[in-house]
């Protein structure tokens, strides 16, 4: 097919009348608001990975860098910005381990492992290692 042949074809499909969606289309369907969100997490989480990053960079620095750190970080808008991220953190994982499943199949001899078994799995995990931390930070 020459050139003018396949733009020729492609314009004839596209005749008709396409309406522009409205921009929040997606908050119309829970599912699709879900999705949106979770995408929209991946800021937040890019923020948290900053500010850690900036936390273990002020501890690096001495005492006086991480008292400075710590008055920036008791600052109204940043405590707010933190609690959002933290909302869509837990909103992350939340879905990722309800995606899970579906991304990987599991068998162990020959039989599929049930999704809960998987989910249920991350969340053990999820819980040991919380407490590992915590353990870590407070002896």
């Amino acid at each position: 097919m020459t050139g003018e042949a396949m733009e020729r074809s492609a314009t004839d499909t596209d005749l008709h009348y396409r309406r522009t969606p409205p921009v929040f289309w997606w908050t119309r369907k829970p599912s699709y608001f879900v999705f949106v969100m979770r995408e929209l997490s991946s800021l937040f989480i890019a923020w948290l990975v900053l500010y850690l990053l900036l936390f273990v960079r002020a501890v690096g620095r001495g005492e006086t860098a991480y008292a400075d750190f710590l008055d920036w970080a008791a600052s109204p808008w940043l405590v707010v910005l933190n609690v959002v991220a933290f909302a869509f953190v837990v909103l992350h994982t939340v879905t990722w381990f309800s995606l899970t499943p579906q991304a990987m199949v599991l068998q162990v001899g020959g039989r599929r492992v049930p999704p809960r078994a998987i989910i249920g799995a991350q969340y053990a995990a999820l819980a040991v290692v919380s407490a590992f931390v915590l353990w870590l930070v407070t002896r």
